[in-house]
């Protein structure tokens, strides 16, 4: 039995309130499914800038009604401090842990527009670290990103040595990892950053100019378009699944080992894939469903500013610490998300 096998059935014992914030997104309405799944009370915090109504739409379907129940939404932007207290107060239990999701991503955004970025993902994290503290829970898990590991040519990439960011998204996620270590020092609140390396799976937005490669390329696929690549191909990834970052963030809140706390953890599978591997199991799993999508092709665009050329993760410090190990990799998950996706095309 896993580290992770027993964490589920101690908190299926033992319900525990949690705060997500960013709950309609990718990442966050994952966490909120398995934690009302394993019968614990949850409260969401989002104002559905990139969240969708839909996720919880479909979160709501998957739960019983009893479960669904444990589940209290506000809409609110963590931007507003007001709106971060408040969101501490719902429950009449209070809060134990928070998983903080609540973000703008991507790296051409971040490019685009620096000022956003900054006071969403800067700004917006002082104020739920501040609720945090002064509604002393008991231990703050957020997402960080393998972005931080910037111009560091060394693979794989170990938590202890990082460069210099290279973009305006990955400088936000370090100054969050420097934010969360000084609230400790100054107030001893116990945190646990996780250093993100390319989650997917299904309710990932697949549309619009920032959206992750492998959402946007089984769009592209379904429309019969062919996928555009920045670069030659060759670029690699730690793709990681959905269920891998689950695990992830649960381990982190509720480990008991002193040192599990107050670290940052790579959040991968420790495995690399380039783009054109990424577009060939696409092609293969795409073709179960559409057979002309076979030996499907893509167009070649100039490589993009501020991305990074390899990334590969070392999770040893994650394993070894709070037990972590990874139980979905690329094939098994590009399968999952693809069902996932024709799935929902057969809904419209």
């Amino acid at each position: 039995m896993t580290a992770y096998d027993t964490l589920r059935i101690e908190l299926t014992a033992s319900p525990k309130t949690w705060l997500i914030t960013g709950v309609a997104g990718f990442i966050g309405s994952h966490l909120l499914e398995t934690l009302l799944k394993l019968g614990q009370r949850v409260v969401g915090l989002d104002n559905f800038s990139t969240g969708f109504k839909n996720n919880l739409n479909e979160v709501e379907s998957l739960v019983t009604s009893e479960q669904w129940a444990q589940f209290n939404f506000m809409y609110g932007d963590i931007r507003n401090l007001l709106d971060c207290r408040k969101a501490f107060e719902i429950s009449p239990e209070g809060v134990d842990y928070v998983l903080h999701q609540a973000a703008l991503g991507s790296v051409p955004r971040s490019l685009a527009d620096p000022a956003t970025t900054n006071d969403t993902n800067v700004s917006g994290f002082v104020n739920i670290l501040t609720a945090a503290k002064d509604h002393k829970v008991k231990r703050f898990v957020f997402a960080s990103s393998s972005s931080v590991y910037g111009d560091l040519p060394d693979l794989p990439k170990v938590e202890n040595k990082i460069g210099t960011p290279l973009s305006p998204y990955a400088l936000t996620k370090s100054i969050n990892e420097q934010y969360a270590k000084i609230f400790q020092y100054s107030y001893g609140l116990s945190f646990t950053g996780l250093r993100y390396f390319n989650v997917f799976g299904p309710r990932q937005n697949a549309s619009g100019e920032y959206a992750a490669v492998i959402p946007k390329w089984i769009a592209k696929m379904m429309q019969g378009a062919a996928p555009c690549v920045n670069g030659d191909g060759t670029t690699s990834r730690d793709f990681c699944y959905i269920e891998n970052a689950v695990q992830a963030n649960l381990l982190a809140a509720m480990s008991s080992e002193i040192k599990a706390e107050n670290q940052i953890y790579n959040v991968a599978c420790g495995d690399r894939t380039t783009l054109i591997e990424i577009h060939k199991q696409l092609s293969a799993e795409m073709s179960k469903h559409i057979p002309e999508l076979a030996g499907s092709k893509f167009a070649y665009l100039i490589e993009r500013p501020g991305d990074v050329r390899h990334s590969l993760a070392s999770i040893d410090l994650a394993k070894n610490l709070l037990g972590y190990q990874p139980t979905h990799f690329v094939n098994a998950g590009i399968k999952k998300t693809i069902d996932w996706y024709v799935a929902q095309s057969t809904k419209i």
